[in-house]
């Protein structure tokens, strides 16, 4: 397989049409390496880096995520993934029985499940607006969603950019909204950094969590939450530690809490200012490039299948779509897509219809779009 130099800088198997960034990401090398030597540096020495070293780069970490997102660095912390630093939100929660929880209908399964879950223990509701599609405009869908708000309505939960359909949704207006009326906001956007920009502190969420090994290319398992300094006296881990009584120098009980929670390797967390740069100098500048491919590859989906599309204008997306496949289609497509092309790319069903999802790193280029796309014609008999 013909490679581009900027697959180059990937660990990524260059015999694999690798169109699923948006799954879990991809590392450059120089990142890797980054996070390598803070590995290194554990084991060299154990109980000074876990005791003092760590939190000094777990505060330049904290440092280059606030400066990323718009917040103070006292306001982030760290999870292994968006998941997580959300299911630790919902269960500081103090809802009462009839409160309602209002999200959207694509939101994250994993997260769905978690809500749900717990909203069964304490007789929450979880409500799901249903979007209409296709898409027409910001101001149809945001009145729409706000219509489902009642009085009953506690949190509004939120992606900004979603996971199966690969939307960007406007967001800032729900959001202030919400605020106005007293209800907590929470927005899964770990789709989002390093795919589009955000401000926290404009947005006035209450609590945000983004991932850093999706689309800022970081290692896996570099996350952050984003908690409003009015909201973290309601915030406890859910699994406690040494606390105050540890070895981190922070006053903040919150950070005290968050930060340590048990022996881990935090190395992918220390890596994060060297990825963030790294993203800055070396992939931010082909994020435009990337967005008009996956516009392209949208068209090339709508010419071969010829099914109604989520929307129609290439403002709801950046570097991912998600298309719906027509229902005679041969349900082992993803496995032949791999097996005799050897193309990685998520096929999967969302509500009770099988789509195709395409992600656009710097990585790819448009002949790897087209061929995908000579492969589903094949695959099709199209």
């Amino acid at each position: 397989m013909k490679t581009n130099q900027n697959q180059n800088r990937f660990l990524l198997d260059t015999n694999i049409t690798f169109l699923n960034h948006g799954s879990f990401g991809a590392c450059p090398k120089p990142v890797f390496e980054n996070y390598q030597e803070w590995q290194i540096k554990l084991e060299r020495q154990p109980v000074k880096f876990l005791t003092k070293d760590l939190y000094k780069g777990l505060k330049k970490s904290r440092e280059s995520v606030s400066n990323l997102i718009g917040c103070r660095h006292d306001e982030v912390v760290f999870f292994q993934n968006p998941t997580s630093a959300v299911t630790n939100v919902i269960h500081n929660l103090k809802l009462k029985e009839g409160d309602e929880v209002l999200m959207t209908d694509h939101e994250y399964g994993a997260l769905i499940r978690s809500w749900s879950e717990w909203g069964k223990k304490n007789n929450i509701k979880i409500k799901q607006h249903e979007i209409s599609l296709p898409l027409i405009s910001e101001d149809q869908f945001v009145n729409q969603f706000l219509k489902s708000i009642t009085k009953k309505t506690r949190v509004v939960f939120i992606s900004e950019i979603t996971s199966a359909t690969g939307l960007i949704f406007p967001i800032h207006q729900i959001i202030n909204f919400a605020r106005k009326k007293g209800i907590i906001t929470i927005v899964d956007g770990a789709h989002v950094p390093g795919h589009i920009d955000i401000n926290v502190q404009k947005l006035k969420c209450d609590f945000y969590t983004g991932a850093v090994h999706k689309w800022l290319c970081g290692a896996k398992g570099s996350s952050f939450l984003f908690v409003r300094k009015e909201m973290q006296k309601s915030m406890n881990p859910v699994i406690y530690s040494w606390g105050k009584d540890g070895d981190d120098p922070e006053t903040s009980l919150f950070l005290q809490d968050f930060q340590w929670q048990g022996t881990r390797d935090m190395s992918a967390f220390l890596s994060i200012p060297f990825t963030i740069e790294y993203f800055k100098k070396n992939i931010l500048e082909s994020r435009e490039e990337c967005r008009v491919m996956s516009f392209y590859a949208y068209q090339q989906f709508k010419e071969i299948f010829n099914t109604e599309p989520l929307f129609h204008n290439s403002a709801w997306i950046g570097q991912m779509v998600s298309y719906p496949l027509p229902n005679n289609i041969n349900k082992d497509i993803k496995s032949i897509l791999m097996d005799k092309y050897r193309i990685e790319i998520p096929v999967f069903t969302w509500k009770n219809r099988l789509f195709i999802r395409i992600s656009i790193q710097i990585y790819n280029d448009k002949n790897d779009v087209d061929y995908l796309m000579k492969a589903l014609k094949t695959i099709c008999y199209i």
